[in-house]
């Protein structure tokens, strides 16, 4: 897109902006108001974000876990997703602004249901490992050394071949000049594969954000920003792969600190 396509645009990104900053600034509040925890054998914390809260009921606890990560993903993907959508308002020609407005906001909902999916679909896995590590503690003590496990198989994950394919079918966006329909039903599809290539690409690090911890604000800014520059980077196989690395150095670091070895 060129600098005078941007400068038409600024209506739109003034609310990307505003949708990002609200998103942050409530997810930061819920994770504060989220941060005790409770100490587990084996000397780690496990976050209170799994229990329920006095008098609330179970469909209480989910639907407050699936709001609060819808709002989350909001915060972590639109910084690498507000590009994609530019390339998309680009590439559907209508007549009115409103119009426009519309189908982005049809894509832009197609694609954070997919993730809403992918937290309710994550939540009954961390209903069942909490009560797991509740009731016996000797799972409890293996959670540090399982942990570690993830991070080196989440690293390994990035220097796969079938990583860098989700990769670039992620960055398959439209190109200059291509024309997409402009029809609320095809936004809406659209925003679906979207995002169902873009969980599938960053499978891993959500992996990592789910063992470390949702409500785990330096993770969450850590990883947010692994999935941005992989995104946009110019040589994005090659980022993935140190950032792989990189995983796998803090995995077997965590291991060896769970086993006792330093």
């Amino acid at each position: 897109m060129t600098s005078q396509g941007l400068a038409r645009e600024w209506p739109f990104l003034g609310t990307t902006v505003l949708v990002f900053m609200t998103s942050a600034v409530v997810t930061v509040y819920w994770c504060r108001s989220m941060s005790a925890s409770m100490a587990m054998p084996g000397g780690w914390s496990m976050s209170m974000v799994w229990m329920r809260m006095p008098g609330q009921t179970s469909l209480g606890a989910a639907a407050s876990f699936l709001a609060m990560w819808v709002v989350m993903m909001v915060a972590m993907m639109l910084p690498s997703f507000v590009p994609m959508l530019l390339r998309y308002r680009d590439s559907v020609h209508v007549p009115y602004e409103i119009r426009l407005a519309k189908l982005t906001t049809l894509v832009s909902a197609g694609y954070f249901f997919i993730w809403a999916i992918f937290g309710a679909m994550a939540y009954p896995f961390g209903l069942v490992s909490t009560a797991a590590e509740i009731r016996w503690p000797a799972f409890a003590r293996s959670v540090p050394i399982v942990s570690g496990v993830v991070l080196l198989l989440a690293g390994c994950i990035q220097l796969t071949a079938w990583k860098a394919r989700q990769l670039g079918r992620c960055q398959d966006v439209p190109t200059c000049g291509r024309s997409l329909p402009a029809d609320a039903r095809s936004a809406w599809q659209y925003g679906l594969g979207f995002g169902v290539r873009c969980t599938l690409c960053c499978l891993g690090f959500m992996t990592i954000l789910l063992v470390i911890g949702v409500m785990n604000l330096v993770g969450m800014l850590m990883i947010t920003s692994a999935i941005t520059i992989e995104r946009l980077s110019p040589k994005p196989q090659s980022f993935a792969r140190a950032i792989g690395v990189g995983i796998i150095a803090v995995g077997a670091l965590a291991i060896i600190r769970a086993l006792g070895v330093t």
